[in-house]
């Protein structure tokens, strides 16, 4: 089915509400997976919705939250999401570490108490596109083991960064540190679709084919060992600076029941002014012009913003299951 970026707001908004969630955290949040669905990013779009209903319905997420701050010395904050969905915590952070760094040059935001944040590199385009420099870390509840372990230890723990480019839309670099964003088997779950061999593990460690195995098993972390470690330390990152839980401390976001996650992120934002007001433009500059003269080569993050002009004119294609989905939750509230 073909909605435009308002029908989705529009729908997501509704599941949402019809969940219990707040007015404002149902809008901040229904936007956000109305544009990842334009992005392209189907994992953390609208497939959420009832994802986060369910969280809602069973306690996992407090449904109207009002965000707390707490300063550190001059240039770092703390934001506690209160335990309602990220977004709106998010939005705030990053708004803030903009701020800080504004006037100091670095802004360190931690984000404690929180939830499942789609996305990473929306927030770091946000700060990038106001002319900064932007890292962004989470922890996720656990799904890859530590080197040489069998357990989940450690969430697919997404990291994403932007530059700022002169005149033109920024560098963005989004990844999480397992082989694909687990999302993506929620997606061929709900598709009935199979997954490429080396995305998961079943619970006993073999290699599946099977989405629902690997919701229950465990993700390939990138590049082997490597993004193990990789992950390892985002994860002591953000529950260090956050104090929030650990992977292995929150329960699965693909179950309805369970406990509050209480998961982190971390929000770094950076004046690029340090050696001159210029000198970053003029080096980012160089170093496109340098890469561009190697065919086939891309700048990280333009062909999402193509996608999305795209998906601004013509809508984005939403699964008929999704929907129902989300229709049938609206339907149950009016029902309930």
């Amino acid at each position: 089915m073909n909605l435009s970026y308002e029908k989705m707001v529009q729908l997501a908004m509704a599941g949402l509400k019809a969940a219990g969630i707040g007015d404002k955290a149902a809008f901040e949040t229904a936007q956000f997976l109305a544009l990842a669905e334009l992005d392209g990013l189907a994992s953390h779009g609208l497939a959420r919705v009832s994802q986060y209903a369910g969280h809602a319905k069973n306690g996992r997420v407090q449904l109207d939250p009002k965000i707390k701050v707490r300063p550190y010395k001059t240039s770092a904050a703390l934001v506690d999401a209160c335990d309602g969905l990220a977004f709106p915590a998010l939005r705030f952070a990053t708004d803030l570490s903009v701020n800080l760094a504004s006037k100091n040059g670095v802004g360190l935001v931690a984000v404690t108490n929180s939830h499942h944040f789609g996305v990473a590199g929306h927030f770091s385009e946000a700060a990038a596109r106001a002319g900064y420099i932007s890292l962004l870390f989470g922890n996720t509840p656990a799904a890859m083991p530590m080197v040489g372990g069998s357990k989940a230890m450690f969430g697919t723990n997404p990291l994403a960064a932007a530059f700022p480019i002169a005149n033109s839309d920024p560098l963005v670099i989004d990844m999480s540190l397992s082989a694909v964003a687990r999302g993506k088997l929620l997606v061929a779950a709900k598709q009935g679709k199979a997954i490429p061999e080396g995305w998961a593990l079943t619970a006993d460690g073999k290699p599946t084919t099977d989405p629902q195995e690997g919701l229950k098993g465990l993700m390939v972390p990138l590049g082997g060992d490597k993004g193990a470690l990789l992950a390892l330390i985002v994860e002591l990152l953000v529950v260090g600076l956050s104090g929030s839980r650990f992977s292995y401390e929150a329960d699965s976001f693909f179950d309805a029941k369970g406990n509050r996650p209480r998961i982190g992120q971390l929000l770094l934002t950076i004046d690029p002014g340090l050696a001159g007001s210029q000198v970053f433009v003029n080096r980012m500059h160089d170093f496109l012009k340098t890469l561009a003269a190697d065919t086939g080569t891309r700048i990280p993050g333009q062909r999402r913003f193509k996608q999305r002009a795209e998906g601004f004119k013509e809508g984005a294609n939403i699964s008929d299951v999704v929907v129902e989905e989300i229709q049938a939750g609206i339907r149950q509230s009016w029902n309930g």
